[in-house]
């Protein structure tokens, strides 16, 4: 006799009805039980899951799995708090967001003191000291502190299985939570609001970064480094530039990363999948970041504000460059030329100035770039693309910033404003050149003959003397140059030898 039909065969004597064997209680009722009790236990033992979602063909055990899962494609939210706006789809999240109004906290860490509203989450929270992980992979060595870790990692490492499905764009995700937050990037919901201004997220880890701006506290540390976090998570990331550990690896190459999210992107160079899709103009992208980013360009969202002037900024990285002019900090240096920045990034291409690296080719001609961005801007003019679309003029571009830039024209908004005269624009590189006005600054030195000058531009121009590069070329005669507006000059003796022979 199998395990199966033994458990079967007691299942069935256990929960029989008085009608089954002739007799029930004197009060006229009976120890029966109904056949989804019966079929609860056997789900668990077979792996049937028979109930299936008509929408993206989701399966789940047991029909109370599929109406929770219903929720995700029709937004019931029929769980609401009588204290405030909020609605959840679980009981259990109504539970778990009661105890905010209440502040109760009731259990704690007896090593750190540390408090939580759930039992769960201290038995979670006591493997940070402990480093025990009890839930094991039975593929490989990897092992857990949580559940949820183990789940993710049999799906992402061992089936690839992506059972959650967006009913308006496709996208799949191999957990239920993944896909509750990209329906929001259809939605616009933000239900995470700060108490301390207007700005709302669509992230619970969103808002808790922004919170620190208002608070300003980092409670970790490095050891290595000055470095300090406002998240414990974060500090985790950053000490992977020190000791060099890339966990995530790829199973089609030999790349590896320190974050699962980059590995995630880098997967997408293998299936050139582009799953997120905006609703507005159709732009794809490998990153939900990306797509969360270029919705901004619809909706005027600008979500990082100086908290020292009226400045705001629909990128944090655009924000960090702004409060750099307040406090002058200029932190990356170049070692052959002296020449500093507030941004990393500038740097790297600075010194591309020195190496005349150009690592980033064209595969479809002989065009090299020092920078990443340099070659995709280029590669748009072999297909012509401008996926970037102005809404009120029709004007497109290959670049989400240029259209950034553009969309001030219609609204006449000059964001970058000199901290030393009256003078604002609506570009960040005029204000960069117009700062070299007041300072007098020459950042951009020739490693040949000393030449100095306020703009890189000018720099590239002027090395051009030395190396003999004339990367202009006329489609029409042999003649080449190392100015684009020499090219454009010369196109029009073309142009007026066609008018006389007309």
């Amino acid at each position: 006799m199998s395990l199966l039909t033994s458990y079967q065969d007691m299942a069935t004597a256990r929960y029989r009805s008085p009608t089954e064997v002739g007799q029930g209680h004197h009060d006229g009722s009976h120890t029966g039980v109904s056949q989804v009790d019966l079929e609860k236990p056997l789900a668990r033992l077979t792996g049937e899951r028979p109930f299936k979602c008509g929408d993206c063909g989701y399966r789940g055990a047991k029909k109370y799995d599929l109406s929770r899962h219903i929720r995700i494609h029709t937004g019931e939210k029929p769980y609401k708090c009588d204290q405030c706006d909020y609605t959840a789809a679980e009981k259990s999240s109504l539970n778990y967001h009661l105890k905010k109004h209440t502040g109760e906290r009731p259990f704690m860490c007896g090593d750190c003191g540390y408090r939580a509203t759930k039992q769960s989450d201290l038995t979670k929270h006591i493997r940070v000291h402990t480093g025990e992980r009890p839930y094991k992979c039975d593929q490989c060595d990897y092992s857990a502190k949580e559940k949820s870790s183990l789940n993710q990692h049999m799906i992402y490492k061992h089936t690839s299985e992506k059972p959650f499905m967006c009913g308006e764009c496709g996208y799949r995700a191999s957990k239920k939570s993944d896909l509750f937050r990209h329906m929001r990037t259809h939605s616009g919901e933000k239900p995470y609001k700060c108490d301390q201004c207007d700005y709302s997220a669509a992230r619970k880890t969103t808002l808790d970064d922004h919170k620190t701006l208002h608070s300003g506290k980092k409670p970790y540390k490095c050891d290595t480094c000055e470095y300090r976090a406002a998240r414990k998570t974060h500090l985790r990331l950053h000490m992977r530039t020190h000791t060099g550990e890339k966990p995530y690896k790829c199973n089609q190459c030999d790349y590896s990363a320190a974050q699962m999210s980059v590995l995630q992107y880098h997967l997408t160079k293998h299936t050139g999948e582009k799953p997120f899709i905006c609703g507005e103009c159709g732009y794809r992208t490998a990153k939900k970041s990306n797509l969360v980013i270029h919705m901004r360009v619809h909706t005027g969202e600008k979500p990082y504000k100086c908290d020292q002037c009226d400045y705001s900024a629909a990128h944090k990285p655009h924000l960090d460059e702004h409060l750099a002019r307040h406090s002058g900090e200029k932190p990356f240096s170049c070692g052959q030329c002296g020449y500093r920045t507030a941004k990393k990034s500038d740097l790297s291409r600075h010194v591309h100035t020195h190496t005349k690296d150009k690592p980033f080719k064209c595969d479809q001609c002989d065009y090299s770039a020092a920078d990443k961005a340099s070659l995709k801007h280029h590669l748009a003019k072999h297909t012509g693309e401008k996926p970037f679309k102005c809404g009120q003029c029709g004007y497109g571009t290959t670049q989400r910033i240029a259209l950034t830039i553009h969309m001030r024209v219609h609204t006449g908004e000059k964001p970058y404003k000199c901290d030393q005269c009256d003078y604002a624009t609506a570009g960040r590189s005029n204000l960069n050149k117009h700062m070299t006005t007041h300072t007098g600054e020459k950042p951009y030195m020739c490693g040949e003959c000393g030449y100095r000058t306020t703009r890189r531009t000018h720099l590239i121009q002027h090395i051009r003397t030395h190396t003999g590069e004339k990367p202009y070329k006329c489609d029409q005669c042999k003649y080449s140059t190392a100015y684009q507006s020499d090219l454009a000059k010369h196109k029009k003796t073309h142009t007026k030898e066609t008018a006389m022979h007309v």
